[in-house]
């Protein structure tokens, strides 16, 4: 018998080789001899690579929580009757600027013209009204994309088309200048350019809009609130039919 490694000629067979201290078994675990039996052959270990557990759809839902399916369920009654307060209402009412959430929206319009005073006066007047859709934008993004939670992404959506509505009645006092504005004063007796819509609309060359461009807004808030409805709606159901294992 010789070493298969250095070739030393054994007098009988061992288990390892005394010249250079080979171990047999183990040399033929991973090099069988190729007149071996197919049934004696030892199987080298296989390595096999699975799928990662995690899915890319960012309309996955977490497991059921009763707790946290009763609180959003309780929300999204809450933004249902919201929706049927500030669509239904008209927008010379300014019941959304009336509302408590005006106050939330106001500190990110103030925001957005600091943030965009380098672009410009124009801009800088435009901004308030980018910093309001801006922000619940981005939580829009950061809750579907980043926090894979579709149904807090709804509710920033609806915050999305609300602040729309917000904005209307503001597009729709450029010309008449009746709606009080930050530190007491009005459209009509305020400097020129303190008025945002007023200003914008004015340099724009289409103030005479003003109306049209409040509607408008005004229909797509809507539009946007309802479809995030229509999405937090079909994630509950969903949810609600996993609990009962449909």
């Amino acid at each position: 018998m010789d070493c298969p490694k250095c070739h030393y000629q054994l007098p009988a067979p061992q288990a390892s080789c005394p010249h250079c201290g080979l171990i047999f078994a183990k040399y033929r675990k991973y090099h069988p001899e190729a007149d071996a039996p197919a049934d004696t052959e030892t199987v080298r270990p296989r390595i096999t690579l699975t799928p990662p557990t995690e899915t890319n759809n960012l309309f996955q839902e977490a497991p059921y929580n009763p707790a946290q399916f009763a609180a959003r369920c309780l929300l999204f009654i809450g933004l249902v009757l919201w929706s049927w307060q500030f669509i239904g209402a008209s927008i010379a009412s300014n019941t959304v600027g009336e509302s408590f959430l005006h106050n939330i929206n106001l500190p990110f319009h103030e925001a957005g013209h600091i943030v965009f005073r380098p672009f410009g006066r124009f801009i800088t007047s435009l901004g308030g009204t980018l910093g309001q859709l801006l922000m619940p934008s981005i939580c829009t993004g950061v809750l579907l994309i980043k926090s894979r939670d579709p149904f807090g992404a709804s509710v920033a959506l609806w915050w999305v088309g609300e602040n729309f509505l917000d904005i209307a009645p503001y597009v729709n006092d450029a010309r008449a200048g009746q709606l009080p504005l930050v530190g007491g004063n009005f459209g009509h007796s305020a400097p020129y350019g303190f008025h945002d819509w007023q200003y914008l609309l004015t340099e724009s060359g289409y103030l005479q809009y003003d109306h049209s461009l409040a509607q408008a807004a005004y229909a797509i808030g809507s539009l946007i609130m309802l479809t995030a409805l229509c999405g937090g709606a079909a994630l509950l159901w969903r949810q609600y039919r996993h609990r009962q294992g449909l």
